[in-house]
C-alpha cells in the first residue's frame, strides 16, 4: 500500500479551495434542479445513496469490488475487466458507481453490477460514510476523475485502489508547477494501469512509479461487440446493397460540415445519422442542415427506397456500424470526439473534426496509419468522403483498422494477470 498521507502536509488553503469548489458546484446544481433534469437527476439520484448501499450490504456478506465511473463511457471502457474480474473471482460482488447521470441512467440495471449508484459528493465525511458502510476489498477507478477524499479514506483504510486505462497529457493539471496537490491524488493509487508509453513517461516524471503500460481496455470492448453483436433486420434492409455512411454521435456543429455531401448524396448512397442527443429539439437541430427526405428510425416501417435515416435511439450505434461502409463520428469540433473504435473495429474508415484529437490518441495514430481522417471544414469532409467512395481506396483504409483493432487488444488481460497476484 501506498500508506503515504500520513508523512506528507497539504497546504490548508489547497484543501479549503477543493472542498469550497466542490460544494459550489453541488449547490449549483441544487439551485438549477428545478430548471434541468440532468441536474434534477444528479440531486435526486443522490439523495439514498447510503440507504441503497446499507440494504445491499444487509443481504451481502462477502468481499465487494468497487468500480467507479464518471460516466457511460467509461463504464464501456471498464466493463471488460469486470466481466473478467467475476470470473476469476466468483466470491466477489461487484458494486459500480457513476458522477454523471448519464452513465447511471442507461446502465443502473445492468447485469454485471450487483449494486449501481452515484457516487456520494467528494466531502471528507461521505467519503467516511461511503467505505463504512460498503466495505469494499478494492477500488478500480475507471480512465478519468481523481476525488480526493475518497483516494485518501481508500489510502487511509490500506484497501487497494486501482486506476484502469488511465491516460495523461502534459496539459493536465499534474504536470503543472502548481499541481503538486492534485499529484498526490495520483500517489494514493496503488498502481495505475496508463493506455500508452506518453502517460507512463508523465507519470514517472513526477515520480509516481507505480504503473505499467496496460493498453485501452476499450479495445476488448469493441471486439466483443464485433463478435457477437446486435441484430437489426430492419437497418439491414435499409442498406440493402447500396454503400453505406454512417454518421456516429452527432453535434450540430458537424452537420454544419456534412450537410452539402449528405445533401448532394442522397438516393446515391444510404445515410444513417445519430444524434448523440435524442431529445426532440436536439434532434431538430440536426435535421435542420437537410433538404432531402428523411426518416426518423422511431417512425417505424423502413424500407429499402428511404434514403436518409436519423437513429434516433438509445444503446443501437455500436452494433450498427456492422451495417455501414464508413463513418464520420461526431463530437470534434466542440464537446469532444466520440468512441471511433466502435466503427474502427467493424472496419470503417472514420472521419472527424480536427480539434482536440490529443486526448485521443487512437484517433491520431489512426491518421497517421491511414485508417482516419480528421477535416475542418465543409469542403475538405466533401473531399475526404468522395475518396471512400472509391472501392480500393476505402477497402485499403478498412484493412488497416482491423489490423489495429487486432494489435491493440489484451488490455483487459494484463490488468486481471496483475489483480490476481495482487489478490493471492
Amino acid at each position: 500500500m501506498s500508506n503515504l498521507c500520513g508523512g506528507l502536509l497539504f497546504l490548508p488553503s489547497m484543501i479549503f479551495l477543493y472542498n469550497l469548489g466542490v460544494r459550489l458546484y453541488a449547490l449549483l446544481a441544487k439551485a438549477s434542479s428545478p430548471f434541468n433534469a440532468k441536474a434534477k437527476k444528479f440531486i435526486k439520484g443522490r439523495k439514498n445513496v447510503f440507504g441503497e448501499i446499507r440494504k445491499y450490504r444487509s443481504n451481502e456478506k462477502g468481499p465487494v469490488a468497487w468500480f467507479h465511473a464518471a460516466s457511460l463511457g467509461e463504464f464501456e471502457q471498464g466493463l471488460p475487466v469486470m466481466e473478467r474480474f467475476k470470473e476469476e473471482f466468483p466470491s466477489y460482488s461487484i458494486v459500480v458507481s457513476f458522477f454523471s447521470p448519464s452513465g447511471y441512467e442507461h446502465r443502473k440495471e445492468h447485469p454485471i453490477a450487483n449494486l449501481t449508484c452515484y457516487l456520494p459528493i467528494d466531502t471528507k465525511a461521505n467519503a467516511k460514510r461511503f467505505f463504512e458502510e460498503l466495505k469494499p476489498n478494492l477500488a478500480c477507478f475507471i480512465k478519468y476523475e481523481y476525488w480526493f477524499h475518497f483516494l485518501k479514506e481508500a489510502d487511509q483504510r490500506s484497501i487497494p485502489l486501482f486506476s484502469i486505462s488511465a491516460i495523461f497529457t502534459p496539459n493536465h493539471i499534474f504536470f503543472k508547477k502548481y499541481g503538486s496537490f492534485y499529484r498526490q491524488m495520483l500517489r494514493y493509487f496503488d498502481h495505475t494501469f496508463v493506455q500508452n508509453t506518453k502517460s507512463e513517461y508523465l507519470l514517472k516524471s513526477i515520480g509516481v512509479e507505480n504503473c505499467s503500460i496496460s493498453g485501452d481496455t476499450r479495445f476488448d470492448r469493441v471486439s466483443q461487440t464485433v463478435a457477437s453483436p446486435e441484430s437489426y433486420a430492419d437497418l439491414e434492409k435499409f442498406c440493402g446493397d447500396k454503400t453505406t455512411l454512417i454518421v456516429g454521435s452527432a453535434w450540430p456543429e458537424d452537420m454544419t460540415v456534412l450537410a452539402d455531401f449528405i445533401n448532394a448524396k442522397s438516393g446515391e448512397i444510404n445515410i444513417i445519422i445519430a444524434p448523440h442527443l435524442i431529445d426532440r429539439a436536439h434532434v431538430e437541430k440536426i435535421t435542420s442542415h437537410l433538404s432531402v427526405p428523411f426518416k426518423l428510425y422511431s417512425d417505424g416501417n423502413l424500407t429499402n427506397t428511404d434514403s436518409v435515416l436519423i437513429l434516433n435511439t438509445i444503446g443501437m450505434l455500436s452494433s450498427s456500424y456492422q451495417y455501414a461502409d464508413f463513418a464520420y463520428i461526431g463530437g470534434a469540433f466542440g464537446d469532444g470526439l466520440h468512441n471511433i473504435l466502435e466503427a474502427v473495429a467493424f472496419g470503417l474508415p472514420v472521419v472527424f473534426g480536427n480539434k482536440g484529437l490529443e486526448k485521443f490518441p487512437e484517433s491520431e495514430e489512426l491518421i497517421t496509419l491511414g485508417g482516419a481522417f480528421s477535416v475542418e471544414d465543409a469542403q475538405q469532409t466533401q473531399d475526404v468522403l468522395n475518396n471512400l467512395l472509391i472501392d480500393g481506396f476505402r477497402k485499403g483504409a478498412s484493412d488497416i483498422c482491423l489490423q489495429y483493432v487486432t494489435e491493440n487488444q489484451g488490455a483487459t488481460e494484463r490488468i486481471i494477470s496483475y489483480l490476481k497476484e495482487e489478490l493471492k
